[in-house]
């Protein structure tokens, strides 16, 4: 099939009229529609795949409670696009600035130690690799102990 398309269309771009409904691009912007306060973290899913999970998580001086780490199943490479946060391992702090990433491997135990007050952080999380973790229960583990509430 690709070399029908190359034939029909010379330099190899596809139209849009010809291209299955489920492959349409969606679009956004990553910093539109940020709240300027959170009862609790946003986490917003951005791609739903089989080996991959894209979130964006908006932060308003939220942390983990004292005495929580996550101790995921999955590798996630995390990047802060704007604001700043303080992620705690079990034997290192990193100070994450806008443009700072790291990548945690799986069962690398880690907390948030806290993140800006003075403007939401904007984390982009991709999570693959290893047992594929439902967000809804990471989500919900943290707030049966208060971890997406303000400290």
């Amino acid at each position: 099939m690709h070399e029908l398309l190359l034939k029909i269309i010379p330099d190899g771009t596809i139209p849009v009229s010809m291209l299955p409904d489920k492959t349409i691009s969606e679009s956004a912007n990553l910093f539109s529609e940020l709240p300027s306060s959170l009862p609790e973290e946003l986490i917003e899913i951005l791609v739903d795949a089989p080996n991959v999970r894209i979130e964006r998580i908006v932060s308003t001086g939220h942390a983990s409670p004292p005495g929580f780490w996550y101790d995921q199943a999955e590798s996630e490479w995390v990047v802060v696009l704007r604001g700043e946060a303080v992620l705690e391992f079990e034997d290192e702090v990193q100070i994450l600035k806008p443009g700072d990433y790291v990548l945690i491997p799986p069962h690398r135990k880690h907390r948030v130690n806290s993140t800006s007050l003075t403007e939401p952080t904007i984390w982009l999380a991709v999570f693959f690799g290893g047992e594929k973790t439902d967000p809804a229960q990471r989500v919900a583990a943290c707030d049966i102990i208060g971890a997406a509430h303000h400290w």
